[in-house]
């Protein structure tokens, strides 16, 4: 990662310079500067490859009133430091608009400063794939020998976000984000497998590695085998843990638990915060300064929703677990609704880890499938949707490889279904959990990338249907 050219205006004077032209009661302003780097690739070759930038201010100005306090907020692309002043006008015309936040608190007062707050941004570039492009090609050259054809994407992207407030606080958080997903092929495009992983800086992704893996799950595909809609002992990989338990933590406000509307809610009033959902000693949670998953040690937020608030901006974040040996620790919540709830202050944190309380002996999911005497094996999972808020049931499609397993080996691969399954009830059906590795979710990876799952063993997963779906 280099730094932009000094001569350019830098983030920070965006920031300041807001701030200096806000005549709102308080204000708060957040800019972004983004660039990605992305190679494609189609048929065992790479077909396009850029690097893209981008740059976004947000102000947020708060008014107060004798009803209370109104925040309006406005953003903007590209700005330059002579746009600055109509952004600010735009946004203090909101709040003087509006009505007063039910979220509105007193904006976070200052702590010491970032360091690096009025440094330059940092930024990728096409260097970030310089060991990865020539392992791809490697790949390529052993794809077209065994006949087959890999197709696929890698995106690497780097922000730079800088937090300013009328109350004194400069923060800032950078913030790399990687991916890479590939698709290997039959020549008769008849069998597909699909691979992905989640990286900082390409530097720990073992291309070879993924290649061996989807050359065993097109082995795997030679044989077909149909099986009808049922329950089934089904092995899911970390990819399909992560997609579940990502939904899950997205419907774990507090709030909305405490006014009876989630799965969370106890029946007769309050929350099932305290209560086992699991047997098995589980633990969710998510930690800004977690290895190879590091987020934003500290709010950063552009709107108010039911589990955010701007007024929360630049709230330190810490570690936070939200299972706890199997029982429910906590749930999402701002500073206004831990106040309406009774909850603790948790707000999210932009990574989540799900591990087993003895990592040293928890199995590998090869030898998972060694000790499974019938079962089936998933890759990962598609279009998920909700069906139930109040008990967290999802529907959605296998893809991309759903495996037989007959005393301890895969046998062929099955057709595709539709599940129905709540990652809730999952929980206490689990019945083997694996070892903690990071992974990229399939469904979600484009809105939440840093995951670290387990392989794990779940009894009587729910095929509701037979798919058609390829």
């Amino acid at each position: 990662m280099t730094a932009i050219h000094p001569n350019v205006i830098q983030p920070h004077e965006l920031v300041e310079r807001a701030l200096e032209l806000s005549r709102a009661d308080g204000c708060v302003v957040i800019a972004d500067e983004e660039s990605t780097a992305n190679l494609r690739w189609a048929g065992n070759a790479l077909t396009t490859n850029g690097v893209t930038r981008g740059r976004r201010l947000t102000v947020i100005a708060t008014v107060d009133g004798a009803q209370g306090t109104a925040s309006g907020v406005v953003a903007r692309e590209a700005v330059t430091l002579d746009e600055v002043e109509s952004l600010v006008r735009a946004a203090e015309e909101a709040a003087r608009g509006a009505e007063p936040a039910e979220d509105a608190q007193p904006l976070v007062e200052a702590r010491p400063s970032s360091p690096d707050f009025t440094s330059a941004p940092s930024e990728t570039s096409i260097e970030v794939f310089a060991e990865f492009a020539p392992a791809l090609g490697e790949a390529f050259a052993r794809a077209r020998a065994a006949g087959q054809l890999l197709y696929g994407f890698a995106r690497h992207e780097v922000t730079s976000s800088y937090l300013g407030t009328s109350t004194g606080l400069r923060l800032r958080h950078d913030q790399p984000t990687g991916s890479v997903e590939i698709n290997a092929k039959t020549a008769d495009l008849s069998g597909s497998a699909w691979a992905g992983a989640a990286t900082r800086d390409f530097q720990d992704v073992d291309v070879a590695a993924l290649h061996t893996q989807l050359t065993q799950r097109l082995a795997w595909g030679q044989k077909r085998i149909d099986l009808p809609a049922g329950r089934y002992e089904t092995l899911l990989p970390p990819t399909a843990v992560a997609d579940l338990l990502i939904y899950l933590s997205w419907s774990s406000g507090g709030r909305d638990a405490a006014e009876g509307k989630t799965v969370f809610s106890k029946p007769g009033g309050g929350t099932r915060v305290g209560e086992k959902l699991s047997p098995l000693p589980l633990t969710l949670r998510s930690d800004p300064a977690e290895a190879g998953l590091q987020a934003a040690p500290f709010v950063l937020t552009h709107s108010s929703g039911e589990d955010s608030s701007v007024f929360d901006n630049g709230l330190p974040l810490t570690a936070t677990d939200w299972i706890r040996d199997g029982e429910l620790a906590n749930l999402l919540t701002t500073r206004h609704s831990a106040g309406l709830t009774g909850l603790p202050l948790t707000p999210p944190v932009d990574n989540l880890v799900l591990e087993t309380a003895d990592q040293a002996a928890a199995p590998t999911l090869d030898e998972m499938i060694a000790r499974t005497e019938r079962g089936l094996l998933l890759t990962c999972l598609w279009y998920i949707r909700e069906v139930d808020p109040a008990t967290l049931l999802l529907t959605g499609l296998t893809r991309d490889g759903v495996y037989l397993v007959e005393n301890g080996e895969v046998v062929g691969a099955v057709n595709n279904f539709r599940f129905n399954e709540s990652p809730v009830d999952l929980l206490g059906r689990i019945t083997e959990v694996g070892r903690t590795e990071q992974c990229l979710p399939r469904e979600w990876g484009d809105w939440f990338t840093r995951t670290a799952m387990p392989p794990v063993r779940v009894a009587d997963f729910n095929m509701s249907s037979v798919s058609q779906a390829s």
